[in-house]
């Protein structure tokens, strides 16, 4: 009889990336799965410290506008989130005020090897759905966390901020990217104003296709109903013209 038959986790292990019902051998873990979790972890790290290629990214949107935050360099930016949410006092110059329904906004966050990997195909599958939407220019940040979109859409005068962030690896996924979409974004704006969607990665994650179908039903929606958070996500079980169910959290 094969291993596998008598291993009573290899079923449940086909439906999950956790590592769940390891062997040993004596009374260590076997080595191949010690590899396996050092490598991981040494992925997560990389993860973490990878600077975004923002001429990558400027290829693929050559009218982007480039911002950064208040924190100076990656080592500030990790021990000092705070610093991470607000924007760089030049650089608020140079965002062009107008009357925008949304920007979009690409920050590496957490993860620039999310970004490099996801947000290129989330936000042109986006942009592609926002038909008779007013936006202003792609936002491109750097040493960004969640809430520096707030600072940017305020600035450019935008209803709307989605922010395409790198998620804080794991030891499953380090590549994974975060969605937020916040109205009438300005600072001290709380998580509970805002609505996420998360696990967007090509490792059995969401793919760009259904993130954007499911981002552009709730931007018009807020659009709509003036607000984002915890209000939208009551409609989180509906449908909108055959588009998937909105995923408001993750």
């Amino acid at each position: 009889m094969p291993p596998e038959e008598n291993d009573p986790w290899a079923l449940l292990r086909q439906a999950t990336r956790a590592r769940i019902g390891l062997g040993r051998a004596g009374d260590a873990m076997k080595i191949g799965d010690v590899l396996d979790f050092q490598f991981a972890h040494a992925m997560a790290r990389d993860a973490v410290h990878a600077k975004l290629d923002v001429a990558t990214l400027k290829a693929a949107f050559p009218e982007a506008l480039e911002v950064q935050s208040a924190a100076k360099d990656r080592e500030v930016y990790l021990l000092r989130p705070d610093l991470g949410r607000s924007l760089a006092a030049a650089c608020e110059e140079t965002l062009p005020k107008g009357d925008y329904d949304a920007v979009i906004v690409i920050g590496d966050g957490l993860s620039a090897t999310a970004v490099m990997q996801n947000a290129v195909p989330v936000a042109q599958a986006l942009l592609a759905r926002l038909g008779g939407m007013k936006l202003a220019p792609l936002v491109i940040a750097t040493q960004a966390r969640v809430a520096l979109g707030d600072d940017i859409g305020a600035a450019l005068g935008a209803k709307l901020v989605v922010m395409l962030i790198g998620e804080r690896p794991g030891l499953t996924v380090s590549d994974s990217l975060g969605i937020y979409l916040t109205f009438d974004p300005k600072r001290g704006t709380p998580d509970s104003a805002r609505n996420c969607i998360s696990n967007v990665h090509g490792q059995g994650g969401l793919s760009a296709e259904a993130a954007a179908d499911m981002l552009a039903w709730l931007m018009r929606e807020a659009l709509r109903r003036g607000l984002t958070g915890v209000g939208l996500k009551e409609a989180s079980g509906l449908t909108h013209e055959g588009a998937a169910p909105l995923l408001v959290e993750g």
